[in-house]
């Protein structure tokens, strides 16, 4: 009996301190938030309500401990935030449909930074791409495709990031910044297992769309699409994976979005 007891004994710890280690090597990477913090700065689209957090409490109670507590109002699509293949394709999945493993894998960064440089209205085409894998070899399967136009430095400076600081529908029509070109999409999405596709802008159409190509042609595969994604000038073109997990809002567009990359 105590030769079984020390024996259970010696398991429980060894598998605890197997745990340990592979919860360490998983947290073992550098952690790069790719998130802005939503506040009454956040970018919405033009037509949307701003972010609103209220307080309800906050101080010292009457029986004499502090205590706070808020409420907040914001709409879907703001803000570093995913769209659901619902935003723009009907039938397709609603975002607390989307399956976790469908938002977590390796990530690749295509940095179109000097493309963008002077035109704000700049596509990212399937030539940037096939560059890329020249130099990196073939986008894995499954991979979190991060395009980088460094608007990220102009956040949340409106007039900078969106091409103007007007509000309302007649704002939409003034809106210039990069996004990815309908051709680009066509071509992922009929040639490589991509899980998802984000960037630094603050949509995946180009800001002068009228049709949201990109955006049907990537959701009707089932594709999600992260916008307003914060500091993709922290990471490396490959060689790190992302997490990104959206506000699970049942038969929701999209929702406040979470994502960090670890570096490998």
């Amino acid at each position: 009996m105590k030769a079984l007891t020390f024996m259970l004994s010696f398991v429980l710890v060894t598998s605890a301190a197997v745990g340990q280690r592979r919860s360490a090597d998983f947290l073992s990477g550098t952690i790069v938030d790719l998130s802005y913090a939503f506040d009454s700065e956040t970018v919405y689209w033009p037509t949307a309500e701003a972010f609103h957090l209220e307080k309800d409490f906050e101080g010292v109670t009457e029986t004499g401990f502090y205590y706070s507590a808020y409420k907040f109002s914001a709409a879907e699509h703001g803000g570093t935030h995913l769209d659901a293949p619902i935003h723009f394709a009907q039938g397709r999945l609603t975002v607390d449909e989307i399956p976790l493993g469908e938002l977590i894998g390796p990530g690749i960064v295509v940095d179109v930074t000097r493309q963008c440089e002077n035109n704000p209205d700049y596509r990212v085409t399937t030539d940037d791409f096939t560059r890329w894998e020249k130099k990196n070899g073939r986008l894995p399967n499954g991979a979190m495709v991060l395009l980088r136009t460094a608007f990220g430095k102009f956040y949340p400076h409106r007039k900078k990031y969106l091409g103007t600081e007007e509000r309302g529908p007649e704002a939409v029509a003034k809106l210039h910044f990069p996004g990815l070109h309908p051709e680009a999409a066509r071509w992922l999405t009929a040639n490589r297992l991509i899980k998802a596709i984000g960037l630094d802008t603050a949509s995946i159409d180009y800001g002068q769309s009228t049709l949201f190509e990109s955006h049907r042609i990537l959701f009707d595969k089932n594709i999600p699409a992260f916008e307003n994604v914060a500091n993709l000038d922290k990471l490396p073109p490959k060689g790190f994976s992302v997490i990104a997990l959206p506000m699970k809002i049942k038969g929701g567009s999209g929702g406040p979005l979470r994502i960090i990359a670890i570096l490998n």
